[in-house]
Order: C-alpha cells, then sequence, then structure tokens
C-alpha cells in the first residue's frame, strides 16, 4: 500500500511476542484486515498487537503511549489504551504496541441505522477533546492552515482528473478557502474521523481508535466526520451539537474535500475500499456545495 511499507508477517509477531512478552506469547494469534498505517494482529480474545508499517506510522507510537491515557479518562467512549510497548527486534525495525481488544463494527459511510444517535455520540466526543486542556500538547498532524494546503489539493485535482468533475471539485474547494481562519488557539483534535477510525455497537458510538493524527490544531478538522461518516439529514444535528458557526463548517467542509481528494488519487490502485470512501465524501461535498449555493 505504501513504498516505504515494511511487510510484517506473523511469524515476525510471534517472535517479538515469545522474546518481549513471554506471558502473551502462548495465545493465539490471528491477522486483522484493518488500517493503512498499521499491521493489526488479535492476540487472543482480549488483546490486539499493532505494528508500524512505515516510518512514518512509527513516529506515532510514543505520542500515543504518553498522551492516550491521559485522554482516555476524558472522553465519553472507549479509546485504545497501551497495555504494552515493545521495542525492535526479529527483523522488525520499530517501536509496536499491545493494546486492549475493543469490540465494534466500523460505520458505512453514509448509512447508519441510528444516524441521529450516532451524530450527538460524535459530537459528544469532539467537544469533549475541545474542552481538554491543551498545555503541553503537541501539533496534530493536521496542524497547518486549510489555506496552506491550496498548492497540495489543486494537485490532487489534477491527479483525479477523468474520476471526478474536477470543475465542481476546484469550485467547492475555492469556497472553503473563503471562510476565515480560525482565530483563536489551537485545541486537540483526532484528525481522523472517519469509518475504519470509528467502532460503533446498535448504531451508536462505542470506541474511537488510531489516534496518529491526533494533537492540537483548528478544532474544525474533526468535522470531517460529517461528510465521512453521517448521511446528510444528520449532518446539521451533529452542526447544531457541536455549535459550530458557518466559518468552522466551511472549513470542515474543506478539510473533508483536501483530505478526500487526497486518498483517492493515492489508493486508487493500492487501496479500493479507502479510495470508495474518498469518492464517497466528494459526491458528498459537492451536492451539499450545489445546495449551499
Amino acid at each position: 500500500m505504501h513504498a516505504d511499507e515494511v511487510l510484517v508477517p506473523g511469524s515476525v509477531v510471534r517472535r517479538l511476542l515469545r522474546t518481549q512478552f513471554p506471558h502473551w506469547a502462548a495465545l493465539p494469534l490471528d491477522r486483522v484486515e484493518a488500517g493503512t498505517s498499521n499491521a493489526m494482529f488479535r492476540l487472543g480474545k482480549d488483546l490486539v498487537v499493532r505494528l508500524p508499517r512505515t516510518p512514518g506510522a512509527a513516529e506515532d507510537v510514543a505520542k500515543e503511549h504518553h498522551w492516550l491515557p491521559r485522554l482516555a479518562p476524558r472522553l465519553p467512549v472507549a479509546v485504545p489504551v497501551p497495555l504494552g510497548g515493545g521495542t525492535p527486534g526479529a527483523g522488525y525495525p520499530w517501536p509496536w504496541s499491545v493494546y486492549r481488544w475493543l469490540d465494534g463494527e466500523n460505520p458505512t459511510p453514509g448509512h447508519t441505522a441510528r444516524p441521529e444517535l450516532l451524530a450527538a455520540d460524535l459530537a459528544a466526543f469532539v467537544g469533549a477533546l475541545r474542552r481538554t486542556d491543551p498545555v503541553g500538547g503537541p501539533p496534530s498532524y493536521r496542524a497547518e492552515r486549510l489555506a496552506t494546503r491550496d498548492a497540495g489539493t489543486r494537485a490532487a485535482i489534477a491527479k483525479v482528473r477523468g474520476l471526478v468533475d474536477t470543475d465542481a471539485v476546484t469550485d467547492a474547494w475555492e469556497a472553503a478557502l473563503r471562510a476565515p481562519a480560525h482565530a483563536g488557539p489551537p485545541g486537540w483534535i483526532h484528525g481522523d474521523l472517519q469509518p475504519g477510525n470509528l467502532l460503533t455497537a446498535g448504531g451508536r458510538l462505542s470506541a474511537v481508535i488510531d489516534f496518529g493524527c491526533l494533537g492540537l490544531g483548528d478544532p474544525a478538522v474533526d468535522l470531517i466526520a460529517a461528510w465521512y461518516v453521517l448521511p446528510a439529514g444528520a449532518r446539521s444535528a451533529f452542526r447544531t451539537a457541536t455549535a459550530d458557526d458557518d466559518a468552522h463548517w466551511a472549513r470542515g467542509r474543506g478539510w473533508a474535500l483536501s483530505i478526500a481528494l487526497d486518498e483517492l488519487w493515492y489508493y486508487r490502485e493500492t487501496g479500493p475500499a479507502m479510495a470508495a470512501v474518498a469518492r464517497h465524501v466528494i459526491e458528498q461535498i459537492l451536492t451539499d456545495h450545489a445546495l449551499a449555493g
């Protein structure tokens, strides 16, 4: 999936466990087909081994180990809290983690049995993060101002010509750029609230996972969930619950569009599921933009 990816066979994971966590080494080990940045192996019934696939993902391990235990008590749903930190070995080059397994299902973009309740749950999670003291927090992976993504987003638009209506996408992107920039201090954001990073049970949000983008940034970034996860009819409930003004909402839509465009060109050959989600997001944004216009 990535040019700099390290493949992680189960045999390597088993050797790592034997040498570093022998008390878990005899548990059943099964690969989980999930994620683009980390290899995942379910360990027994209650644990999961998570190993970065790329150097960039490896850089996130220390941040997650430091901050997730501190943030977890302040959040309304479960998040992964590390139970063990592994070190390079057995031919594997980076730090890795053992977490408790969190049950749930990834939501299908735009389709959920209880959209209004899921919107409220997402808003509660976003609100809890925003209320958390930002002192000492690191910058998010997406800490930049939206306007600084202009060149990269226009390059992505050029790369997906023929896959989307590039004129309409450009118009929607330029509308987002006209929104006022965030005027306040940066706050805590998850940075990647899309279906693969959410777990649901009975249509309700049960857990938020993969905090690789975690850090301080524009609160509007977490509004991407409105287009990545929720159906059109539930977006207004999400916006009401987060109490975001027009500028925040416009920037959130711009963030969702920029991220989706990047994902569409990057994953269209190597990650068809991710590309399909990105295409859905772009379609939803273009529909909203047309209605707003």
